[in-house]
């Protein structure tokens, strides 16, 4: 099995929101790398419900948690050291104004050893230096 990858909110929107302009690249990725593990970090989850509410209603909220639960990815829960990461990466960067999400899910790839993240969101991830790697490979 190849190298799992982090999505992060923007693609899991993207991935369940049949309104959202990223719906078709983001399931055309999907259908592409059947044999990745994909990794939703926990913290995710109620940003993308956020989304949801703000965009849609709150059902949709229902909808998008429904078929995530039916959905063959793996969740990854964030350490208390993923934490601290976070907040450093925010301190080291504080021009870019990084969110907590973008910064846990930069934590969880060094952690990890993981060098890809499904996103849409290049701007954050573009900037970011981990320290386990060059640069993050943005996906799709």
């Amino acid at each position: 099995m190849n190298n799992p990858i982090l999505a992060d909110s923007s693609f899991l929107y993207a991935i369940y929101s049949i309104t959202d302009h990223n719906h078709d690249a983001a399931k055309e990725f999907i259908l592409r790398i059947h044999s990745h593990r994909i990794l939703v970090p926990e913290v995710t989850l109620p940003e993308v419900a956020f989304l949801f509410i703000r965009d849609v209603g709150y059902e949709a909220v229902g909808r998008f948690l429904q078929a995530f639960a039916r959905s063959d990815v793996e969740l990854q829960s964030i350490s208390l050291t993923d934490v601290a990461r976070a907040q450093a990466i925010m301190v080291a960067y504080p021009k870019a104004k990084f969110d907590l999400v973008d910064c846990c899910i930069m934590a969880l790839a060094e952690r990890l050893n993981i060098t890809q993240v499904a996103t849409f969101d290049r701007r954050d991830y573009s900037v970011f230096r981990p320290k386990h790697c060059d640069y993050l490979e943005l996906l799709p």
